[in-house]
């Protein structure tokens, strides 16, 4: 009897940020090896193998739910965006695929230039035992929605320190 294959989740999170610009932003997605600073479950991140900032670059993350390495596929500074896949982990993520888009907004602001930007953060995995695709979905964003936050404080808090805010 032939083995039934479930089909794959798909999903996407968006996150609004209305005192950044796309250039301000990527520089902290781009930094492939720093889930640690935005990521509220994970406490260490670190490269395993590859360069930085260049496809085939791998991290080890080890956080709340165990651990996980995965490897960086594309990466875009142009049109900010990168794709990652999960190669291992020991918490159930299965052919797990991402792609992490900075997006700017319609809104300009005085100088012509976007005024705020979105972080779009998009999946397709295989179904995780035990978890419901809406509760997935709900924790991705959930989890963007902190990252997007920790990004725009740390940038307020160093214009502040340079006296541009």
């Amino acid at each position: 009897m032939a083995e039934e294959t479930q089909p794959k989740w798909k999903g996407k999170a968006m996150a609004v940020l209305k005192r950044s610009t796309p250039d301000q932003i990527w520089p902290f997605l781009e930094e492939f090896c720093n889930l640690d600073r935005l990521f509220p479950d994970i406490h260490t991140c670190y490269r395993v193998e590859g360069s930085p900032g260049q496809p085939g670059l791998v991290r080890h993350c080890i956080g709340k739910f165990g651990w996980v390495n995965e490897k960086l596929l594309t990466i875009d500074p142009t049109n900010w965006s990168l794709s990652y896949q999960v190669l291992e982990n020991n918490f159930g993520l299965n052919n797990y695929v991402a792609t992490l888009k900075v997006l700017p907004t319609a809104k300009m602001g005085d100088d012509g230039k976007p005024a705020g930007c979105e972080i779009e953060w998009s999946f397709i995995t295989d179904p995780i035992q035990g978890m419901k695709l809406e509760d997935f979905v709900s924790y991705i964003d959930n989890t963007l929605q902190f990252m997007a936050k920790k990004m725009e404080d740390a940038l307020n808090a160093q214009m502040q320190r340079f006296g541009m805010s």
